[in-house]
């Protein structure tokens, strides 16, 4: 049991040295760069009082698609919904086109001859 707690430098050396040959061989060198289109971009305007040039941007269209899909409402970007809290109001058109003369959905409001009478007794009262 008491040799057992010994270190043994070597074998840890040796583990160490994987390691690090390990992290190098998965190891990947990203040289280009773009802006993420998914989080929302605020671009700040030149003072006017500068006398700068106005830099000339070339136009990438992949990005600039990428850029307004990103942007779009999830309905316009997925046939189907993404999440289960996507699923209610997924479809947000009416089930029944809109009429105003059908009264099973219009409930408009109406008078009779007692609240024609009561309104002319709290008009009376004032």
């Amino acid at each position: 049991m008491a040799g057992n707690n010994k270190v043994d430098w070597v074998h840890q050396n040796a583990i160490r040295v994987e390691m690090i040959r390990k992290e190098q061989r998965l190891q990947k060198l990203h040289t280009e760069f773009s802006i993420n289109p998914y989080r929302k971009l605020h671009v700040l305007p030149d003072n006017p009082m500068s006398r700068k040039p106005v830099e000339v941007i070339a136009d990438n269209s992949d990005f600039i698609k990428a850029f307004h899909k990103a942007r779009q409402e999830p309905t316009k970007k997925y046939a189907m919904p993404q999440t289960e809290s996507q699923e209610i109001g997924w479809i947000s058109t009416p089930l029944l086109p809109s009429n105003r003369n059908d009264k099973r959905l219009n409930f408009f409001r109406s008078s009779s001859d007692v609240t024609k009478h009561k309104e002319s007794a709290l008009r009376s009262s004032k």
